[in-house]
């Protein structure tokens, strides 16, 4: 019996962190760039994107495809910081739980 209530308890804990991160990721805000600082998108943790702003001076309606490329690789720079904060908070979060095996 003792070993059902020592992992119900955990269970919890690990429900309420995982809460808790859900909620920190949901607040986060990351921004990434492109064109040194000509596209910059900004997102939140679960990688919805908050805004997009682009310098009028890449705007060229010849060039329609670099303009797409440093959308797209602003928002992979915005993503790729996502996944490191995700990665820091998951690595803090884990050391909480004293699951042997896993820690």
């Amino acid at each position: 019996m003792k070993n059902m209530a020592e992992l119900q308890k955990m269970m919890k804990m690990a429900q309420d962190m995982q809460e808790k991160l859900r909620r920190d990721m949901a607040e986060m805000s990351v921004e990434g760039s492109s064109g040194g600082g000509m596209v910059t998108l900004t997102m939140n943790g679960e990688k919805a994107v908050l805004s997009l702003k682009i310098d009028p001076e890449v705007v060229d309606r010849e060039d329609v495809g670099m303009l797409e490329d440093l959308i797209t690789a602003a928002f992979r720079d915005a993503s790729s910081k996502v996944d490191e904060r995700l990665s820091e908070k998951m690595g803090g979060l884990g050391a909480g739980l004293k699951i042997p095996g896993l820690f």
